[in-house]
């Protein structure tokens, strides 16, 4: 109840007073960079088993079931409507009727971008310099340097040079 109820103030607060609402997060989770910035709605179950790195911003209506822990690097951009789940119920009803769930950690390297509506899922890897494209269902680890989306997500393609030098034009 702790953490819902940081949440549910961090979500009140005014969105010009960036100052308070650092300081709000550095309450919430359990180690941050310094430069750390998520757009309101939010919302953790515990909050202390989510570790950000420096340079850490997420677009509106992030959810994190941090029940496993969660970790992100440095310089991580997350979309509007993401999550990530490291919580699960057992398939067969007999055990999930009993209320038992697992949680896996969800382990998130540095420079990652994850598109609009990215869920990852308990016990995924992601690796470092890696773009997660939206709507995508992370159910497998990621390696480092690479594009993957789809449900499942699937890694499509080394990001190559030539991503390097791209102008961004159409």
């Amino acid at each position: 109840m702790r953490c819902k109820t940081l949440c549910q103030e961090y979500n009140r607060l005014p969105i010009e007073d960036l100052d308070i609402r650092r300081q709000m997060l550095k309450r919430i989770l359990g180690k941050t960079g310094n430069n750390i910035q998520i757009e309101p709605d939010f919302w953790c179950d515990y909050g202390y088993q989510i570790e950000v790195g420096e340079n850490f911003y997420a677009n509106h209506d992030l959810v994190i079931l941090d029940t496993g822990g969660v970790r992100f690097g440095n310089n991580i951009f997350i979309a509007p409507f993401c999550g990530f789940h490291t919580s699960g119920h057992p398939i067969d009803f007999e055990r999930r009727n009993q209320g038992l769930e697992y949680a896996y950690p969800i382990c998130v390297g540095d420079n990652v971008w994850f598109g609009a509506g990215v869920q990852v899922m308990p016990g995924v890897t992601i690796g470092s310099n890696v773009v997660i494209g939206a709507g995508s269902i992370v159910v497998k680890d990621i390696p480092s340097d690479s594009v993957a989306f789809g449900n499942p997500c699937k890694t499509i393609r080394k990001i190559t040079d030539d991503d390097r030098q791209s102008n961004w034009s159409r």
